[in-house]
């Protein structure tokens, strides 16, 4: 059932006059079913009729469109809101070519505190949930929250761990170095305590907002207390902690005070491509930023430009400001009381008009053109299509994904997921993950998990899907990875690249290809052996060992960790006093291993019992490799 023009056969005709007068979306296609077009609409039978009359006056973009188009659906909502939430969510998982297409489906970073906890605490998420925490951000790039995060980690007390408080239990190493008031012990639950850590908690939430002369004005009188009390010690650190705040504050990049919370998006545009910047501002200083290149699809003026952008920016998970300043004049009523209905209050969209207001837009057009400028002096990596033609791609695999797990005798069994895109690793797209479901040493099932899982969230949250997945391993780490993504429906191409094996092969074509690398793909049994000179080898091998590295790491970070906290623990008749004891005089687990029981003994607080329990202890964590020198 094909459609030329505007020349509409009889099924088309009688299908268009039975379509409701309500509003709702509605999705072009083309041959194959594929969705070429989806629109929202006030009355769709009048804007669908409105593309197939003869007397339609469209642009060249529509017209082009319309000769594509082969069948439509639509979809009724009770109203344009509806209408508008749908279409972002269609556009963002079907990416018709007639749409404006913003490649960022990433979920921010965002600093969560959450206060509405007994004893609240300070945690990085992804995920804004309505639970009554403070979000703050979102911060992109990530560099400066977790700048910020170090700061407050050192300088505000304020609990960092997940544990539940239902129950008292003994406090960490955190509070051992200062860094924790550990509402965790049982001495530090009564009201009074409690509210000194919520003071401590109100003093995290100023800074992070920016408030610095409350901030410092409270403090200043906290310390002038404590001094009429004579804890000079006490007034001392927090004259110290004041000093510091005034210093971290000096790099603090203010631009617009008078602007408290707003997000401001520049526009730069050379006919059918377009740069946009956006600055996300609180409390009048930047603390992210983000710009995305356009493919604008024909003739599309800058109002339906921008409207495609704050469609699709503002229909994930983020905080939406009270504020928005567009770069064009444009009324968008119904995206305005949209935005209102996500954020709960007011939203304002509209050009600059205050000098300030005029200055940030400047900046983000400026940045706007910039980055338009970086994108157009990227060329297609040559490489990357000779990746294509190597591995029988359909697709330029210009975003790939790698997958490596590790572990040592099934113990702290991780895996990792890598980017590369536009020839560099994407540190924002990097995943880990704790392997759930494997038990013992099988990393093909474990390479399955991290797969599934991966796949898993990109299908419920529409993270942006990598153009192939790069598996580190074999045969058998390919088919349990094939086998993963079967239940989802997601268009991913996937391979899998394994080091070279020393065989034992006698023939002359084994024997010149056993030492090198090869690539493994679904439903071929004869593997793609990697010259060793060759561009595209050196890049395939340059992934997989970013990816064997970062997986790794974590592995090599969760195992310190547990060498770290447990084996003092784990020994009947060490606490607190007498571990704290070994670790000042020994300064680590592996020299407590190398000491005599003697000299453990004659520790302070020790004795020949307890040190020959120890000597035991930590020789058996050493044959199953828990603690390494």
């Amino acid at each position: 059932m094909h459609m030329l023009g505007y020349n509409l056969c009889m099924d088309m005709k009688q299908k268009l006059s039975k379509v409701p007068l309500s509003p709702g979306i509605y999705i072009m296609k083309g041959q194959r079913e594929r969705i070429i077009y989806v629109g929202k609409a006030k009355n769709l039978r009048n804007r669908l009729r409105s593309y197939f009359q003869k007397s339609a006056s469209l642009d060249d973009r529509k017209t082009k469109m319309v000769q594509e188009i082969v069948d439509f659906d639509y979809i009724v909502t009770r109203n344009e809101l509806e209408a508008l939430v749908l279409e972002a969510n269609f556009i963002k998982k079907s990416k018709p070519r007639y749409n404006i297409i913003l490649r960022d489906d990433k979920h921010y970073p965002y600093l969560k505190l959450t206060v509405n906890e007994e004893w609240p605490r300070l945690e990085v998420v992804r995920r804004i949930v309505k639970d009554g925490s403070l979000y703050f951000g979102p911060y992109v790039p990530a560099g400066a929250m977790r700048d910020m995060l170090d700061f407050i980690r050192w300088n505000f007390p304020i609990r960092i761990c997940r544990y539940k408080m239902d129950r008292p239990f003994r406090p960490c190493v955190q509070y051992e170095m200062g860094r924790c008031l550990a509402p965790c012990a049982e001495d530090r639950r009564s009201a009074e305590y409690r509210e000194t850590y919520m003071e401590v908690v109100d003093e995290v939430r100023s800074f992070i907002k920016g408030e610095k002369r409350e901030l410092v004005s409270k403090l200043q009188d906290h310390m002038k207390k404590l001094s009429d009390e004579l804890l000079f010690e006490d007034a001392a650190k927090i004259r110290d902690r004041i000093n510091a705040l005034k210093k971290s504050w000096e790099s603090q990049r203010v631009i617009a005070p008078d602007l408290n919370d707003v997000d401001v998006i520049g526009l730069y545009r050379e006919k059918q491509e377009a740069a946009s910047y956006m600055l996300f501002i609180r409390n009048g200083m930047v603390i992210g930023q983000k710009d995305f290149f356009l493919k604008i699809p024909g003739e599309m003026d800058n109002r339906e430009l921008i409207t495609g952008i704050i469609e699709q920016f503002y229909s994930k998970e983020i905080l939406i400001p009270p504020r928005i300043i567009l770069p064009v004049r444009a009324g968008l009523t119904i995206e305005r009381r949209w935005l209102t209905q996500r954020r709960g209050s007011s939203v304002h969209l509209s050009f600059a008009k205050s000098e300030p207001e005029i200055k940030v837009l400047k900046m983000a057009d400026d940045n706007a053109l910039y980055a338009f400028n970086r994108h157009k002096e990227t060329k297609v990596d040559e490489t990357i299509l000779r990746v294509r033609d190597l591995l029988h791609l359909d697709t330029i695999p210009s975003r790939i994904g790698a997958v490596d797990v590790s572990n040592i005798s099934g113990s702290e069994s991780v895996g990792g997921l890598i980017v590369y895109e536009n020839g560099k690793f994407d540190k924002d797209g990097y995943r880990l993950f704790k392997i759930r479901t494997v038990k013992g040493v099988d990393d093909f099932a474990m390479i399955g998990e991290v797969v599934g899982r991966y796949l898993k969230g990109l299908s419920e949250d529409g993270g942006e899907v990598p153009d192939l997945l790069l598996i580190d391993g074999g045969r058998g780490q390919l088919s349990h990875a094939v086998e993963a993504m079967r239940p989802f429906d997601i268009p991913v191409e996937i391979a899998s690249i394994a080091k070279a094996k020393n065989d034992t092969s006698t023939s002359e074509r084994s024997h010149v290809q056993k030492d090198l690398d090869r690539i493994y793909l679904p439903g071929k049994r004869t593997p793609i052996y990697l010259e060793p000179a060759l561009d595209t080898t050196h890049l395939l091998q340059k992934i997989r060992d970013e990816v064997h590295r970062f997986a790794i790491t974590y592995h090599k970070k969760l195992r310190a960790k547990r060498t770290l906290q447990s084996p003092l623990e784990e020994v009947k008749g060490i606490g607190k006093a007498r571990r704290l004891e070994l670790l000042k005089h020994f300064n680590s687990i592996d020299a407590i291993r190398k000491a005599s029981a003697d000299e453990i003994a004659s520790l302070k607080g020790m004795n020949r019992q307890v040190a020959e329990k120890l000597k035991s202890h930590l020789r058996k964590l050493n044959k199953t490799g828990t603690v390494q020198k």
